[in-house]
């Protein structure tokens, strides 16, 4: 392999547990519980009773069909959603039947389902949630790629679809001529701050809408560097206070076998937008070693960040390079602080470390998407 691991190294982290969960795509947490998504059938969520976090606890697991992945899960209160999305692995005929799960989780030992939203053979990808409404990327039918799609959950057994947004030529069954990227095109992560959502559209970049109007959002500005950069653009995490008198937007990039070229890995951008219709990169940040040739028996680069924000301190998964925790209190010299290499899952050489959640109180519970379910603790560098 191309990259020099470490496997279990630490720097200001401290393990707390660890459970040798399936690899999962996403983590939240809420409460006393962790809420688990896998990556491959037939494991969909798990349900972690994390309320001694020494000694989590599984409470429930959900199983999903094989021509299925259920690895993107949001909870709020008493209601969990989870995604169905077409597994590419499934080798059967069976079509998939792909969209969007509301389940009742007042046991949390027995979620119950109360309503599906239908979204094609592709199904759904990721998706936010803020307890009413629901900001998300379905593929439905007659479109080329993930589209923008908000529903509102005011009656959660019957979720309304209030808005859709995609890219001039990719609702083909509508007659619009096929965009020349195909699928490379396609909604990946929408997230909201205040009247504005913050959506990242894969190989074409991002865009930041204005939503004050639900029904209608409007496109403000539009910005793709995929190329010359070779990987897509992954998650869009506006910064919700000023940082040195500028408003910040937080880009990672994920590293993918799909890129344009074998270097440079995928890693994070630090995006001024205090104006909105001028957004200017600042600052990039590297895990080392930077700039290797993609492996693709271990992928290193960039995938996701924590959303939940306390601080200018962030802890990004970085798969192969781990857990890094980086400060941006300066958003034009980002500084990593610290950095958590954690063992492979069981059965596996690497690790692929995928999605963080962190809490007030310093705790990070971490998942890797080969294996392995861990909650670490920040004591500093």
């Amino acid at each position: 392999m191309g990259q020099a691991h470490h496997w279990g190294q630490s720097k200001g982290f401290r393990q707390v547990a660890r459970l040798e969960l399936p690899g999962a795509g996403q983590v939240v947490v809420e409460g006393n519980y962790a809420y688990i998504g896998h990556m491959k059938p037939p494991e969909g969520t798990t349900i972690v009773d994390i309320s001694d976090p020494k000694h989590p606890k599984v409470v429930a697991q959900l199983e999903i069909a094989p021509n299925l992945h259920s690895h993107k899960v949001r909870v709020h209160d008493n209601l969990m959603l989870v995604n169905h999305e077409k597994y590419r692995g499934y080798r059967g005929d069976d079509k998939a039947r792909g969209g969007l799960k509301v389940f009742d989780i007042s046991n949390r030992s027995a979620p119950r389902e109360i309503a599906f939203v239908e979204a094609g053979e592709w199904g759904y990808h990721r998706f936010t949630f803020d307890g009413r409404y629901c900001y998300g990327s379905p593929n439905p039918e007659g479109y080329v790629g993930n589209i923008m799609e908000i529903l509102d959950l005011q009656n959660p057994e019957k979720p309304e679809v209030v808005s859709h947004w995609w890219v001039p030529g990719q609702w083909q069954a509508g007659g619009e001529p096929p965009h020349p990227d195909g699928r490379r095109v396609r909604c990946h992560h929408p997230m909201r701050l205040g009247n504005r959502l913050y959506c990242t559209w894969w190989h074409h970049g991002w865009y930041i809408f204005d939503i004050s109007d639900l029904a209608r959002p409007e496109p403000i500005v539009h910005m793709d560097w995929s190329p010359p950069y070779p990987c897509p653009s992954h998650t869009t995490l506006p910064v919700p206070w000023d940082i040195m008198g500028r408003r910040i937007l937080v880009v990672s990039d994920e590293e993918v076998g799909d890129r344009l070229a074998p270097t440079p890995n995928a890693f994070l951008w630090i995006v001024d937008i205090t104006e909105e219709t001028n957004p200017i990169p600042i600052s990039t940040y590297r895990a080392r070693p930077e700039d290797q040739p993609f492996d693709p028996d271990c992928w290193y680069g960039c995938h996701q960040s924590q959303e939940q924000l306390y601080d200018n301190r962030l802890a990004v998964t970085w798969f192969g390079g781990g857990l890094r925790m980086i400060d941006i209190s300066n958003p034009w010299q980002p500084e990593e602080l610290g950095y958590y290499l954690p063992e492979p899952g069981q059965g596996y050489q690497v690790a692929q470390s995928n999605d963080v959640f962190a809490t007030p109180e310093g705790l990070y519970y971490l998942v890797d998407r080969l294996g392995g379910f861990e909650i670490l603790e920040w004591v500093g560098a």
